[in-house]
């Protein structure tokens, strides 16, 4: 990587579609049916090229372009504090140099590569119908949608009486929903329900004893970040012999998770893909390993991560699933990318295995980006 110099940097915002709208969580309204990713492309004076998610500016552009790649990318320590911002081109043009995905580079595992993956799509999408039955049917049909996609695990969102419903209709509807989605999917499948802290621990306690025939595997975020309230969740599910695990850390999550983490009161972290980002990720995943918690990382909204976060699970031994937030997104050709049997066959293609698909993404560059040459 002596010498290599960027000479070119582009960005734009793509707009992507998933196959139905999302719906509401436990404290926000419908999440509708587009993805807004930010892509960049650097480009070196021999004229390869990496792509990948940044939120970079054109003037952040500006004043970086024509830098050296081994001021930004060191090949012990992954990509320099300075750089992180555009992190994820970065390691794709590394990867497209030396020829190697991504996964390849952080483990030096060359076959073919296999990461659990779970689909993130069950949203509050029954606000508007008023029967139970019905509106957990729904939720049940939407899961099947899921299996006919590939997967074996979904994630379920809850909370309807935090806000949306009266609390002990919301409560029941969480419940049915849970139990209708079991028998939808079958007994194999794995079921994760995410509350976005709209439940509290009598609350959480009441949908995983009625709902523990259902087999949970996890509980995330049942309210705001709390050792205190975590330890009476832990004790009590260890009393009554429920094996959930407690997941936590998406969004403006409590600095002191890891530690609680690693006492041994949470079980999974999710801190977003994103932010902290990749480089973060590759120094937790392993101290996580060391005490036994798994590595979840957060990413729903922001479609690149679908792709990038499995790579993760080279360097991560205790990684427990990608999640997967289905769009189709001009410019980017993800298909590379399979799902089947609940897993993601990461493909074995330089960098992250993603390209642009040249007319929409230089559409996006003029209607919303921009161009930065040396």
């Amino acid at each position: 990587m002596d010498n290599v110099k960027i000479d070119r940097i582009e960005w734009a915002r793509l707009t992507g579609e998933r196959p139905r709208k999302a719906g509401c969580n436990s404290r926000l309204g419908e999440h509708g049916l587009h993805v807004r990713p930010p892509i960049a492309r650097i480009t070196t004076s021999d004229g390869v090229s990496g792509i990948g998610f940044s939120a970079m500016s054109r003037d952040r552009a500006e004043t970086i372009v024509g830098f050296e790649l081994a001021d930004a990318f060191d090949p012990e320590n992954g990509v320099s504090e300075d750089f992180q911002f555009m992190e994820y081109p970065l390691w794709d043009l590394v990867g497209r140099l030396k020829q190697k995905p991504v996964y390849e580079m952080l483990s030096n595992e060359s076959n073919d590569f296999k990461v659990r993956c779970y689909d993130t799509s069950l949203y509050i999408d029954d606000l508007h119908i008023d029967d139970n039955k019905e509106a957990a049917a729904l939720i049940a049909s939407e899961a099947l949608e899921g299996k006919a996609r590939g997967h074996n695990a979904y994630k379920i969102k809850v909370g309807r009486g935090a806000m949306h419903m009266s609390l002990e209709k919301g409560n029941q509807r969480d419940i049915d929903v849970i139990k209708a989605v079991r028998e939808a999917v079958g007994p194999d499948a794995t079921i994760l329900i995410d509350a976005n802290n709209g439940y509290n621990l009598n609350i959480t306690k009441l949908i995983l004893a009625e709902t523990a025939e259902a087999n949970v595997y996890w509980m995330e975020e049942a309210f705001h970040e709390d050792a205190r309230v975590y330890t009476l969740l832990r004790e009590w599910l260890n009393t009554e012999g429920i094996k959930t695990k407690i997941a936590d850390g998406e969004g403006s999550a409590s600095p002191h998770l890891v530690n609680w983490a690693k006492d041994g009161i949470v079980d999974i972290l999710q801190y977003d893909i994103f932010h902290p980002g990749f480089t973060r990720w590759l120094e937790l995943g392993p101290e996580l390993d060391a005490v036994n918690v798994g590595t979840a990382p957060h990413h729903y909204g922001g479609y690149y991560g679908n792709f990038v976060t499995g790579h993760l699970a080279a360097k991560v031994e205790k990684f427990e699933f990608v999640e997967w937030d289905h769009a189709t997104t001009p410019g980017i050709d993800d298909t590379a990318y399979t799902i089947q049997n609940g897993y993601i066959n990461v493909p074995n293609l330089p960098g992250f295995g993603l390209s642009i698909d040249e007319e929409p993404y230089q559409e996006a560059v003029k209607e919303n980006g921009f161009i930065v040459n040396i």
